[in-house]
């Protein structure tokens, strides 16, 4: 009788080396276990789980946030004095985590799936809590898993079981956006007129804000109006500029370094005209427009100046567009502190200008205005307790921001004839929800995008079916493969069948039981 020593031969399981090596570090067959996830562990996937729902809150908020980045921009601008694309080093994060916490998601899906131990690796606990994933993409990769556990079922009621949890739980989230109201779901006939566009500081995306080629590419836009911000010279000009210095949109420290921190109303006309207001356009690219550009319209741009109230209204009343302005007051040592109202008035008033398309906000002398200019369209660019406030006060226009009205105030204010405008409106399909909501008007810097929208867009919509679609058409694929792949295993010996079998036995019952092949002679 001879005795040979026991001889172990084990499946090459690849795909399970690579999913337990990268998640945690975990290659050699010894080193993984099937063991219980140890409660450490199990809270740790809790963290990670509590971490991705933040963060896709995270990501829904710059999602939705896309309107408003030069917003923000702005204000960084303001908090440190340069201007910059604050957004972009956030946006590239997020794209970065995506891909990462995905990947580490689906490992622990297949962990869980395949009966591995859970132990993730140091170096993903301390970078996975800071990343998301979305919860379709994630139910959508753990199709291979449970394609590849039907394929191999022998049983056809485990393979229904199986089949109808899964479906299930992928067609109700994609089932979820129908519980999520949305405006533009709505019958036709019930759409009201699309609404006007006004050019926010021109087509502040395409020429710098606020110059007359700004105000002249809004108007090639077949915007119905324009808005812009006024402040009054030192000695009683008004022109156009938004911030309250001239750095971020002027030459000023090249041309008046000493002065460069002054308040824009302490420059008298002389020393504004003498500033360019195009080259921080092309320099900074603020809307990653300016390689758009033609090389005619990049040199119109380089020339731009200061622009005054009396150029716009000029501009305005050729082309028979409305004029809406935010007046700022200047600062107590400024020579014009208490003739700003009048100063403005006069200029509006020798411009020629119809009154009619003139909206005026400033409430300071409100009444004294109107005696001498009755024609003017009297705006608020404050929320009242009601539209009847609003008419009391004889307001027939309001300006508010597009997030400071619902859709039953929308409807209010149309009900009591007061024109609403919502800024700043850039993005098509916020300018879709609004037009469904029954806005009259909005403000834009991107009135050149808002033109092709000639019909609502609602791209929430589009969106959950293009994800849908997608996901499905990739869960039907990894079904048909898995059957193909099942279908085409070549069938085992008896000896490999049963030492494939053995491999698969729990860690502690392979521990115990060693497969012995004993040879009798």
């Amino acid at each position: 009788m001879v005795k040979h020593q026991p001889l172990q031969v084990y499946e090459r399981q690849l795909c399970l080396s690579c999913i337990t090596g990268i998640y945690g570090c975990r290659w050699k067959r010894y080193q993984r276990s099937q063991d219980d996830t140890t409660k450490w562990e199990l809270l740790w996937s809790f963290v990670l789980l509590f971490t991705f729902g933040l963060l896709l809150l995270w990501s829904y908020f710059w999602w939705e946030a896309h309107n408003d980045y030069s917003e923000y921009n702005w204000f960084l601008y303001n908090q440190s004095g340069e201007w910059r694309d604050g957004t972009a080093p956030i946006l590239a994060t997020t794209a970065a985590g995506f891909t990462y916490i995905a990947f580490l998601m689906v490992l622990a899906l297949c962990h869980v799936a395949l009966g591995q131990q859970l132990n993730l690796h140091w170096l993903h606990k301390a970078t996975g809590p800071f990343l998301h994933i979305g919860a379709i993409a994630a139910v959508t990769a753990l199709s291979w898993i449970v394609a590849g556990q039907v394929a191999r079922a022998n049983k056809t009621i485990f393979q229904v079981l199986v089949i109808l949890l899964y479906f299930s739980a992928l067609f109700a989230l994609y089932t979820v956006p129908l519980y999520i109201t949305s405006p533009c779901i709505m019958d036709p006939s019930n759409l009201k007129q699309r609404p006007d566009v006004i050019g926010h500081q021109g087509a502040a995306t395409l020429a710098p804000e606020n110059t007359m080629r700004s105000f002249q590419r809004a108007l090639q836009m077949n915007v119905t109006g324009l808005e812009t911000d006024v402040t009054i010279s030192s000695d009683g000009v008004p022109f156009l500029m938004h911030d309250n210095g001239l750095r971020r949109t002027t030459d000023v420290q090249k041309v008046f370094p000493e002065r460069q921190w002054d308040d824009a109303s302490l420059f008298n006309w002389t020393d504004l005209q003498q500033l360019n207001t195009g080259h921080w356009f092309l320099k900074d690219n603020p809307f990653g427009t300016v390689q758009t550009l033609s090389f005619r319209e990049k040199q119109l741009i380089g020339n731009q100046s200061v622009c005054s109230l009396e150029q716009l209204l000029k501009l305005a009343s050729f082309n028979k567009c409305t004029v809406v302005f935010k007046l700022r007051r200047p600062p107590p040592e400024h020579p014009r502190h208490y003739s700003w109202i009048n100063d403005t008035l006069q200029t509006v008033l020798k411009s020629g200008i119809l009154q009619s398309l003139v909206f005026w906000t400033p409430e300071e002398y409100r009444e004294e205005v109107r005696q001498m200019a009755p024609g003017f369209v009297q705006s608020s660019l404050v929320k009242a307790e009601s539209p009847q406030t609003l008419q009391r006060e004889g307001i027939s226009a309001i300006f508010l921001r597009y997030n400071q009205a619902n859709t039953r105030e929308i409807r209010d204010f149309s009900q009591q004839n007061i024109n609403l405008t919502l800024y700043t409106v850039n993005e098509p399909w916020l300018y879709s929800v609004l037009w469904c909501s029954g806005v009259p008007s909005v403000s834009s810097e991107a009135p050149q995008i808002l033109k092709k929208c000639l019909t609502p867009f609602d791209e929430y919509t589009v969106l959950w079916v293009s994800v849908d679609l997608v996901s499905l058409a990739i869960v039907i694929a990894i079904f048909i493969l898995q059957k193909y792949r099942s279908s085409g295993i070549h069938s085992y010996n008896p000896e490999q069948i049963m030492l494939s079998a053995a491999v698969r036995r729990t860690s502690r019952d392979v521990n115990v039981m060693k497969e012995k092949l004993i040879f009798s002679g």
